[in-house]
């Protein structure tokens, strides 16, 4: 089909890519060298963008742009260009607050909707080391960290009213991607949809009882309405084990196109899904020389750091930078009112890890009956030992969204999954 796009755009490949960055100084002298010099790789791990890894003899770079589609599927699903433009100005602002746990910016073409970062070498993107069976013992400190400084520093607990409205307003216009999420995740595996697909045929049976769930889609439109409606902090809107890219030492947040102004649930949600997903993925690729139960407790492991250092770290924050319009300091100034204070920051804390609860549940059945799917799970080659560890996922996905209330601390979350793990033993369909 015919695609519009605004004069001028055009998208570079392999061939046309070095003259562009020669053009450019900065960018040249950090590949050094000729252009004839330069290596240009494609990243096929993108659903969205194309992107490349540039690599000279002094340095790389790494080059991101919009395609006027979705990459994934092709030009039948046109897209706008402009997700660039907010992921450029999700790395500057959140870059502010979480220093290099998000890539470098070297340049910006708004033009050709192409933004240039910093590649990210020798890291990996972080599913595919889990898939592996790899552990990284900074992981977990190190995103939570992340995550509490984008979170806290772009809501209204640090900023004034004025530069929240100013904030939301930047990010009002990035609908496309949003409308991708909402559809995505919150409708499409609710019914019939041409972009749904699963383990078929072992999960036909499950895929049609999700559809006919009223209590399970009553809890989805819910969940759809408060991320409509939440504009908490600047979330990153996509993030999970294939949005981060890692070392044994290092972790950086990359692809950041969905980001906008909305329920700090939804990040933190999404990932703790990404981790489940892992969890109950550690089976189906497990040997008799390399039987996984590690791998496995590791993740779970992961899980419950992630969420104690980032309740910690976002307490810390709050209570020494806690100055904005949205902070109840506001009014307890008194001593006698600092214990309320603290109450009322731990409630806000709950409060959101059980809309996290919510958020992960509809993260993880959307990751079995949507159109995106996860290779911890899709590398299973048998179809039978991967719909078993999909249909765990399913049961604690939809008692997640159903009941996110069952589940007061994060362990209860990583001992709900054991159990299911426990319930099926190994060879066993759940």
């Amino acid at each position: 089909m015919a695609l519009s796009v605004p004069e001028g755009y055009e998208p570079l490949d392999a061939r046309s890519l070095p003259g562009y960055l020669a053009r450019h100084p900065h960018l040249a002298a950090r590949l050094g060298g000729r252009p004839e010099d330069w290596r240009v790789v494609e990243a096929n791990d993108g659903n969205v963008n194309q992107v490349f890894r540039v690599h000279g003899p002094a340095g790389d770079v790494c080059v991101k742009q919009s395609l006027p589609y979705v990459r994934l599927v092709g030009e039948s699903w046109p897209l706008a260009l402009g997700r660039i433009h907010f992921e450029h100005l999700a790395l500057r602002e959140h870059g502010k607050h979480v220093g290099r746990r998000v890539p470098e910016v070297l340049h910006h073409d708004a033009r050709l909707f192409l933004l240039v970062v910093e590649c990210l070498t020798p890291h990996r993107i972080l599913r595919e080391g889990m898939t592996d069976g790899v552990r990284y013992p900074r992981f977990a400190a190190q995103v939570a960290d992340y995550l509490a400084r984008s979170l806290f520093f772009t809501s209204s607990l640090a900023l004034t009213a004025e530069e929240k409205r100013a904030g939301v307003a930047a990010f009002s216009a990035n609908t496309a991607m949003c409308r991708i999420m909402e559809d995505m995740v919150f409708t499409e595996p609710y019914q019939v949809h041409p972009r749904n697909r699963w383990t078929s045929p072992a999960l036909d049976g499950l895929a049609a009882a999700v559809r006919e769930d009223v209590p399970l889609k009553l809890a989805a439109f819910r969940l759809k309405h408060h991320y409509l409606n939440t504009t908490e902090a600047l979330i990153h809107g996509d993030l999970h084990t294939g949005s981060i890219m890692v070392t044994q030492e290092d972790t950086r947040i990359i692809d950041q196109e969905f980001a906008f102004h909305g329920p700090m649930a939804f990040d933190v949600g999404s990932l703790l899904a990404h981790l489940l997903l892992s969890f109950f993925s550690q089976e189906g690729h497990a040997t008799a020389r390399a039987p996984r139960e590690d791998s496995a407790s590791w993740v779970l492991e992961v899980a419950e750091a992630l969420w104690s250092s980032f309740h910690e770290t976002f307490l810390h924050l709050w209570e020494a930078h806690g100055a904005g319009a949205g902070d109840p300091a506001v009014l307890l100034t008194r001593p006698g009112e600092r214990e309320a204070l603290r109450t009322e920051r731990r409630a806000f804390l709950q409060r959101l890890w059980e809309q996290s609860v919510a958020y992960t549940g509809a993260e993880m059945l959307r990751r079995i009956f949507g159109l995106a799917h996860v290779l911890d799970l899709e590398r299973i080659a048998d179809p039978e030992r991967r719909a078993r560890c999909e249909e765990r996922c399913v049961h604690l996905g939809r008692d997640l969204l159903v009941e996110p209330g069952r589940y007061r601390t994060v362990r209860d979350l990583t001992a709900a999954a054991r159990n299911a793990v426990a319930r099926t033993p190994r060879g066993q369909r759940a």
